[in-house]
């Protein structure tokens, strides 16, 4: 059954390559730049007989780099263990152009109906959410489009001239869209957004009779890269399988998931022999400076791994916590909690014992704490915001 996927795959690229069905000998260069192939291997394909239906992401475009190395974003991986065989659109810079890819997208999507997947699903990031709008406005094969941060036209900081034209160009691609019903995610900050553009794409979507669901700026998601994390799976991976397989319902779940807005069982439970009740032990030295800090603080990463940070005790200027970070999205990343030792300096909460990754931590105005983990080689840092838990 993979062979003949193949098999047809490879002769499509013969066909968008020469817009003849010519074999493959007879295939330009330009057509072996677009190629369809499965994101994690052709051993997770189920075929179309047993698949809940065929989706393909679309990598973005950028103008010094190869977009088609990137990472398949970790959502996709949803969507694989929801039954889905997941396909990726790789395109080199050479013949990446808004038509050409967009054609070759739409002819994959035909081929993959024509193979027998009840269902076919476009997902794409930036330049990959165009064009796979645009493919659904070139095929009635699409039946669900998911776009994150659609954008092809630069940005606010380097091509200000042309970046409003990620909203002026998307409105007649969206009138242009046949029968899909259409997802698309904007975020805050995302230098490539030039704002506004929920409210028309719905219209736009609603006046052409078509379901649509648009998230606008979710919060603690900023950013152009803001789907290609972990927060973002936890957040929406359940409302995006949903939405692939079936139009909206009255009786859905929240889009949002409540996921990282309070501790999970596991959590609360790792942190209960620490401090069980919530409160301070009496040998905590309840200096100005610290008192603040006592209890326990809750957050998430980006990285869609909650944080907690339960401040326990202190002895002279020494402050003892127990620091829990929930599992993460990979089977390599499991649920850790350490004992930390620490200090009081310049108001801020510091650990930064010997061969240990650093932990800092600042006390907001509206009560919360700005915490930041940085790692013990200088190579990665994560900021959040906790909130106190007692």
């Amino acid at each position: 059954m993979m062979r003949t996927i193949r098999g047809a795959v490879l002769g499509l690229i013969a066909i968008v390559g020469m817009g003849i069905g010519g074999g493959l000998t007879e295939v330009r260069p330009a057509a072996a730049h677009i190629v369809l192939k499965p994101a994690y291997g052709e051993a997770s394909l189920y075929g179309p007989a047993r698949a809940r239906g065929a989706v393909v992401w679309s990598h973005g475009r950028s103008v010094d780099s190869e977009d088609s190395e990137a990472p398949t974003p970790l959502y996709m991986k949803m969507l694989r263990d929801a039954g889905w065989d997941v396909f990726r659109l790789d395109r080199m810079r050479v013949s990446d152009t808004l038509p050409n890819s967009a054609r070759a997208l739409a002819g994959y999507s035909d081929m993959l109906k024509t193979k027998g997947y009840h269902r076919v699903a476009l997902t794409g990031q930036s330049f990959g959410a165009f064009i796979s709008l645009i493919a659904a406005g070139q095929t009635n094969a699409i039946d669900a489009v998911i776009a994150t941060a659609p954008a092809a036209f630069g940005n606010f900081t380097d091509a200000y001239d042309t970046y409003r034209e990620n909203a002026a160009q998307l409105w007649p691609i969206l009138r242009e869209v046949r029968r899909a019903r259409v997802m698309m995610f904007f975020f805050h900050g995302d230098d490539f957004d030039p704002g506004g553009r929920a409210e028309p794409a719905r219209n736009i979507l609603a006046q052409r009779g078509l379901s649509s669901l648009i998230v606008d700026q979710p919060a603690l998601l900023p950013g152009h890269g803001a789907a290609n994390t972990g927060l973002f799976v936890r957040r929406f991976g359940a409302c995006i399988v949903r939405f692939a397989e079936a139009p909206p319902a009255a009786n859905d779940p929240p889009c949002d998931e409540s996921w990282g807005r309070n501790p999970s069982a596991e959590l609360l439970q790792a942190a209960l022999p620490a401090n069980a009740s919530g409160s301070a032990n009496g040998d905590v030295d309840t200096t100005a400076a610290l008192r603040p800090y006592m209890g326990m603080w809750y957050g998430s990463y980006i990285n869609g791994r909650e944080v907690a940070l339960s401040v326990e005790r202190a002895e002279g200027d020494a402050v003892y916590a127990d620091y829990l970070l929930g599992a993460g999205m990979e089977a390599d990343q499991p649920f850790e909690r350490v004992r930390r030792k620490g200090r009081i300096e310049n108001g801020e909460l510091v650990f930064d014992e010997r061969g240990r990754n650093m932990l800092r931590y600042r006390l907001r105005p509206d009560g919360r704490i700005s915490a930041t983990w940085l790692d013990k080689d200088g190579r990665g840092r994560l900021d959040t915001v906790l909130r106190r838990m007692n």
